[in-house]
């Protein structure tokens, strides 16, 4: 059987594993930080409604600048924001992929706190463009001071910085993302995928985009507007930005069936983020009741908790499965993360993780050495 050393493939993929979590088919299914809410049934109907309307034009390619969908998306996000400011993709992987394209590339560098969103390393190999791990500070934050001495030192082409970060939903103030904004001279990408689940109140680097045309925050709908399956991300920057993407991206990328789904789902994003107030006071009780098992929640901005103090991550992930729980095993040490869920199915989760009684939860000091070495 043909393996891929078989095959000439490029000598820097050799030995690379793709991006993928577990896909189980359970009861219970909180591993990959999805909105487990539905769609509203009258949104659901509206989006079938425009996707049967553009299904009877495919004969003809879509609009290749989906003007429609990029002036939704500006009205959507406000902050002054017009459709030159905007671009969308499959996904913001695909976003995030097409800025690597743009801007990275061999001989060029971009910059990630590790531990971060694991596709960010794979998306710059795709992209010929060297990756670069810089540490955080400790408890999986991030000062500007630690921040701005990483860019210092490396000279990157490109900064990631995850807002709030996956998988350890650590929040990133705006005077980290404004003191890396300042002292790159490169591309600052700033990753928003989970924003809509910050406190509220909370700043979005939206504010910060006025007079930094080098600074671009990227979006999706696949979070909080529950809106995964659709693959839709966008991203705000200078139009001088969207003009860069426009070079390396497919013709005709974004299929009118997308379009037109995304606009039913703009059209109603009111309804379509109803769920985000229900999400986050899961997201607190998991927080509270993983505390009181003995546990250690990080601080989350996002819809999932990364806890520590596990004593055998993988014999515990494990329990919970043959229970009909899937939850992630990241591979931080002494950690796990689940996603919040509905208020039944984080009670299902919270009394599975009780039932399995306090030798899940290692010692105070095996906690302490899993923190320092995560």
């Amino acid at each position: 059987m043909t393996s891929l050393d078989d095959l000439p493939i490029r000598d820097d993929l050799r030995g690379r594993s793709p991006y993928g979590a577990p896909q189980k088919t359970v009861p219970v299914a909180l591993n990959v930080n999805e909105n487990t809410h539905p769609i509203p049934e009258d949104v659901a109907h509206d989006v079938v409604a425009r996707v049967a309307e553009a299904i009877l034009s495919l004969n003809r390619y879509p609009d290749r600048e989906f003007t429609a969908l990029r002036e939704a998306l500006a009205g959507y996000l406000g902050h002054g924001l017009e459709a030159a400011n905007l671009w969308a993709a499959n996904g913001s992987n695909e976003v995030l992929q097409q800025l690597l394209q743009a801007f990275g590339g061999p001989g060029r560098t971009a910059l990630g706190f590790s531990p971060t969103y694991s596709m960010y390393p794979l998306l710059a190999a795709g992209t010929g463009t060297a990756w670069i791990d810089a540490p955080r500070d400790a408890d999986f934050e991030l000062t500007a001071e630690t921040a701005v001495a990483a860019v210092h030192e490396h000279d990157p082409d490109l900064v990631l910085l995850c807002a709030p970060n996956n998988p350890t939903g650590t929040p990133v103030s705006l005077e980290v993302i404004e003191a890396v904004a300042d002292a790159a001279r490169g591309i600052v990408i700033v990753d928003e995928a989970y924003f809509e689940f910050a406190e509220p109140g909370a700043p979005s680097a939206l504010t910060l985009l006025a007079g930094r045309p080098r600074l671009v925050v990227s979006r999706t709908m696949s979070k909080a507007f529950a809106f995964a399956g659709a693959r839709v991300g966008y991203l705000a920057a200078d139009p001088a930005v969207t003009d860069a993407v426009r070079l390396v991206r497919l013709p005709y990328h974004l299929s009118a069936i997308t379009q037109a789904a995304a606009l039913g789902a703009l059209a109603h994003s009111d309804e379509m983020l109803a769920t985000v107030a229900d999400i986050r006071g899961q997201r607190e009780r998991i927080e509270r009741e993983l505390a009181a098992l003995g546990f250690r929640p990080y601080r989350s901005g996002a819809n999932f908790v990364l806890f520590g103090g596990v004593a055998d991550p993988h014999a515990v992930f494990t329990a919970l499965l043959e229970r009909g729980i899937l939850i992630r095993d990241i591979g931080l040490p002494g950690t796990l993360r689940v996603t919040a869920g509905t208020e039944t199915e984080t009670t299902a989760f919270l009394e599975a993780l009780a039932a399995l009684g306090s030798a899940a939860v290692a010692v105070d000091a095996d906690t302490e050495s899993a923190r320092r070495s995560a």
